[in-house]
């Protein structure tokens, strides 16, 4: 997914942090989401969680796009022209529908509901991301994570993988990244994350071990979810500090919820996010923007797409400067 708003801000990782206290309930910051529209006469609309100005990153996640249940008879549906990435890996997961996607190393799959597609842009990768002519309903989120800096020009590559459900007293997880519910992915990753869907039956909680070291974001799709004391709402995006070796999930309601967990070691490094792209300095930005204008062979071409590829925004005017990250208490 291309991050498509007209005035794309810099993200940049927020300057104040305060670490979680030792014991006791893990104290739950609730970020709001944001409407977005994907545009075109009929624009898809998608709810966006991170970047923020309040926080940028949740480990190396650094991008939350959340959308659906649409009618794409009404919406629309999705329809992503041939656009870039860089410095980053794009994780798409679905609810319902079905997206056809194409790259520019010649990958032509589709994503469907509990499987992970994992598309690695490194050093450049384009692609494109179509809603089917199977799809009545789409729902689903896509996720971006920066790449560190050793593996940021790493080379373009896509995965596929469908993991196992895990079925607990109380819920049903799906893990596609890390480690969580005594399953691990085999999908390898560039830095510590954990990317997992949990479904919680009604008047139901379940209690993870999570690792200490990891920040948390619970996203939640449907139903509301007690993350530890605090009610998460649809849409709704709980951090949680490093700190807690355990995570309760509570559905108080009538209905099942949905909810998708990410988690990470913080990210260290400065960043500057803008558009699709994902640098250290300005002129990364700068440099990767002109080589799309260009048709750089940095990006490749993505072959099946009837239409013109997007355009990359006018800069801003303005340096995009990354910041320090903030102390660590």
């Amino acid at each position: 997914m291309s991050d498509v708003e007209a005035e794309p801000r810099e993200a940049r990782r927020g300057e104040e942090d305060a670490g979680e206290p030792p014991g006791g309930t893990p104290r739950v910051e609730v970020l709001a989401p944001r409407d977005v529209p994907l545009g075109g006469p009929r624009a898809m609309t998608v709810r966006r969680t991170l970047p923020q100005r309040s926080r940028t990153l949740i480990g190396a996640w650094c991008f939350a796009d959340h959308y659906g249940p649409d009618d794409v008879s009404v919406t629309g549906g999705m329809d992503v022209a041939p656009h870039p990435h860089t410095g980053l890996q794009t994780v798409s997961w679905l609810f319902s529908g079905e997206i056809e996607h194409r790259d520019s190393l010649g990958s032509h799959a589709f994503v469907r509901p509990g499987e992970l597609n994992l598309m690695t842009g490194g050093h450049g990768i384009a692609h494109t991301e179509v809603s089917t002519g199977r799809t009545t309903v789409l729902h689903g989120v896509q996720l971006w994570v920066a790449l560190p800096e050793e593996h940021r020009g790493t080379a373009r590559d896509f995965q596929h993988h469908v993991p196992e459900p895990v079925r607990t007293e109380g819920a049903e997880i799906r893990v596609f990244l890390g480690s969580l519910a005594g399953v691990t992915s085999p999908v390898p990753a560039f830095s510590p994350l954990l990317g997992a869907e949990i479904a919680l039956r009604p008047h139901t909680s379940v209690t993870l071990a999570v690792d200490p070291g990891f920040e948390h974001g619970l996203l939640v799709d449907q139903g509301s979810v007690r993350l530890a004391d605090t009610l998460l709402r649809p849409a709704e995006l709980g951090y949680v500090h490093p700190g807690p070796g355990t995570l309760t999930l509570a559905n108080e309601s009538d209905d099942t919820a949905r909810a998708v967990l990410l988690g990470g070691t913080p990210f260290e490094e400065e960043i500057v996010m803008w558009w699709n792209f994902i640098g250290r300095s300005h002129e990364d930005i700068v440099r990767a923007r002109a080589d799309w204008q260009n048709s750089s062979d940095r990006f490749g071409t993505v072959d099946g797409y009837p239409g013109e590829r997007l355009p990359a925004p006018v800069l801003p005017h303005a340096t995009l400067t990354p910041r320090r990250n903030p102390p660590r208490h």
